[in-house]
């Protein structure tokens, strides 16, 4: 069964392009185009498209404010949401993860990274193009600016292993690679992921390490668990 995926972006060239590299794989379709954020909203509520693939030029709105007016109407009425997005991280980029993106990419990302970040938010996981990722750490370590939610509060909510395993998300790895770090099963990680979701009130694991690098907690359990400090932390896989 083909994913069935709606692109919004105000550059007929670009949607264009996006256009022809997705109808060039068996598994996907296209199923409408458009520049006007408003007229994606009444799209993606009455195509119940898959995937939502949008940059920020859009001819009506902002990409924070087209996400939180997507998402108005339910999450049963809101498809995934990839964004791509071209330039440094700011304030603005976060605000998209918090709005609600499930995927950022590069503008300049390949066509792979593009088929991949489709079919990952199409099955339910968070997508972070290898650039992004990089880029959005490095900033949320430099970041002066928490969400106001201060570490010993957080900490008095979580486990032990809560914060171990939120950690290791912070620090991109897998669902795969944390059971196999602390010897635990991928189910049991998946469990602990989302009763972290549940308790922090974040939707997606993108939203997750944003919440732990801003709020300092990632940087306290580095220290207390003995890990190398930010600036030796790998990049992030990206995936779920």
């Amino acid at each position: 069964m083909s994913l069935r995926v709606l692109i919004c972006d105000e550059r007929t060239l670009v949607s264009d392009g996006l256009r022809t590299l997705l109808e060039g794989e068996t598994d996907v379709q296209v199923i409408g185009g458009t520049g006007s954020g408003a007229e994606a909203i009444v799209l993606a509520r009455e195509g119940r498209p898959d995937v939502l693939l949008t940059g920020l030029r859009l001819q009506d709105m902002t990409g924070g404010e087209f996400l939180r007016r997507l998402r108005e109407g339910g999450a049963e009425l809101c498809p995934p949401v990839v964004v791509y997005a071209l330039g440094e991280i700011t304030d603005s980029m976060v605000d998209l993860v918090r709005a609600g993106a499930n995927g950022v990419l590069a503008e300049d990302a390949s066509k792979a990274e593009l088929l991949i970040a489709v079919r990952a938010v199409a099955s339910g996981h968070a997508m972070l193009g290898p650039p992004v990722a990089r880029r959005m750490l490095d900033w949320l370590r430099s970041s002066d600016d928490p969400v106001g939610v201060p570490y010993p509060a957080v900490a008095n909510n979580l486990t032990g292993r809560e914060r171990e395993i939120l950690l290791l998300t912070a620090r991109g790895l897998s669902a795969d690679e944390i059971a196999g770090r602390l010897f635990i099963s991928v189910a049991t990680v998946r469990t602990h992921l989302y009763r972290l979701r549940c308790k922090l009130q974040l939707k997606d694991r993108a939203q997750l390490v944003t919440f732990a690098y801003q709020t300092g907690l990632a940087r306290s359990v580095d220290s207390r668990f003995g890990c190398p400090p930010a600036g030796g932390l790998p990049a992030p896989s990206g995936g779920v």
